[in-house]
């Protein structure tokens, strides 16, 4: 079953007296518990996908259907909505509060989307147990390490139980062995049928993924799924 439909995806940004199109006339379609690796240099419209698929950006032209439903038409905040509950991200810089600590962290998803307290503490004490972090409970993102703080940033992005979870350099501020460790999370996760996108530079890891999309100059130049052989 497709999860993501995009159907010519326009997005344009004017720099200066230049347009420059991000993605141009995008056709896409993703099923549900892929897991994909998108790639490409830099200004090939990774970022711009990403962002369009988490709600982040709207295209100029187009249509993206997400679970059957053409989100491009929703009102702002019924994009929050989608995003909150259905869509998890996973940043290169972490994104956690620093104010807050871990626990806190991993609850803001469900605050925000008005979760009883009570249902919230028992499920951030078990997001905290499987992902290795009962005992970092109350530490501050500055009392963490990288490998710590990312793995509470996908003990987030993952709290609301969404359908997507979209990566973005997961493993970009982490030494080898400790990106290795968040990339099997987020493995296990898409092994439990959550869809995985990660947008990433490393082949190594680009390659780990069931399906490879590369970009170029706002278009899909290859997709592994409709490769000859």
């Amino acid at each position: 079953m497709a999860l993501i439909e995009l159907s010519g995806i326009e997005r344009r940004f004017l720099l200066g007296d230049t347009t420059v199109n991000a993605l141009n006339g995008l056709d896409l379609q993703i099923d549900a518990g892929q897991y994909v690796a998108v790639m490409g240099p830099s200004g090939s419209g990774k970022s711009t996908l990403l962002n369009l698929l988490g709600l982040l950006d709207r295209p100029n032209a187009g249509s993206y259907r997400l679970e059957g439903r053409d989100v491009t038409t929703l009102s702002p905040e019924e994009q929050a909505t989608v995003r909150s509950r259905r869509i998890g991200f996973v940043f290169q810089s972490f994104h956690l509060v620093p104010r807050l600590t871990a626990a806190e962290n991993i609850a803001l998803p469900m605050m925000l989307a008005g979760i009883a307290p009570a249902e919230r503490k028992q499920r951030v004490a078990q997001a905290l147990t499987d992902f290795g972090l009962d005992k970092r409970a109350d530490h501050k993102p500055d009392q963490l390490s990288g490998g710590q703080r990312q793995r509470v940033a996908i003990a987030r992005a993952t709290i609301m139980q969404p359908a997507l979870i979209l990566a973005d350099e997961p493993t970009g501020n982490l030494d080898r062995h400790t990106g290795d460790e968040v990339v099997h999370l987020l493995e296990a996760l898409n092994s439990q049928g959550v869809t995985l996108i990660v947008v990433t530079h490393d082949p190594a890891l680009g390659a780990r993924a069931g399906r490879q999309l590369v970009m170029e100059d706002g278009r899909l130049k290859h997709d592994s799924a409709h490769a000859p052989g």
